[in-house]
């Protein structure tokens, strides 16, 4: 058998390269798609997470609870000592109808961290359909962890779109990037094989 020549060898892997290059970017077009696609939120749902981490998460979801779009709420991977009265006072909501609602847990460090801690919940809680709260960019890397740790419960997505800063126009695009290889390396079960969680001084409770 005759070796290939070293031009056949360069053309080898340019195609191989470019036929990589086509899938991710098609694949990345996807990803855009999904992650600005608006949620369908149904009237009421048995609870609601939050994944913290970025503006108007918390706030988001205190609101929902606020206007009987769920019965139950968990804040996960609420870092600092914030309670659930200075919460509440961001969002423009009343704690006192909620605290008994509200569960606050300050040990999910990542988003499979996140996700761990919400499937503990649900199932402690009786929780069957679920809001799931965070960013846009972050919605399909959430709802993949959720869905392998809670393949049981109905997930409505309910997105937040963060205010974009005009002096940082190429920002979004470089984090939608970022966030796409993260959601690659979740869809691959490639987050299995990290920890969940990383040591936290608190753990959760219900707030109040």
């Amino acid at each position: 058998m005759r070796p290939l020549s070293p031009r056949r060898v360069v053309a080898g892997i340019a195609i191989g390269l470019l036929a990589v290059a086509v899938g991710l970017g098609s694949g990345f077009a996807w990803f855009l798609h999904l992650a600005i696609k608006p949620g369908e939120v149904p009237a009421h749902a048995d609870g609601i997470v939050a994944f913290t981490g970025g503006p108007e998460r918390v706030e988001t979801a205190l609101r929902l609870l606020a206007a009987g779009r769920a019965d139950r709420l968990l804040l996960s991977g609420i870092g600092g000592g914030a309670e659930l009265a200075e919460l509440a006072h961001r969002a423009g909501v009343d704690p006192l109808p909620l605290a008994s609602r509200v569960t606050i847990d300050r040990s999910a460090a990542t988003t499979r961290g996140n996700a761990a801690d919400t499937a503990d919940w649900a199932r402690a809680t009786g929780i069957h359909s679920l809001l799931v709260v965070t960013a846009s960019y972050h919605m399909p890397r959430a709802i993949a962890e959720l869905a392998r740790a809670l393949p049981e419960v109905t997930l409505y997505p309910t997105p937040v779109v963060p205010a974009e800063r005009p002096d940082r126009a190429a920002a979004p695009l470089r984090l939608m990037a970022e966030e796409y290889f993260k959601f690659l390396a979740t869809s691959a079960g490639l987050t299995a094989v990290l920890p969940e969680r990383e040591p936290a001084l608190g753990r959760g409770g219900h707030a109040g």
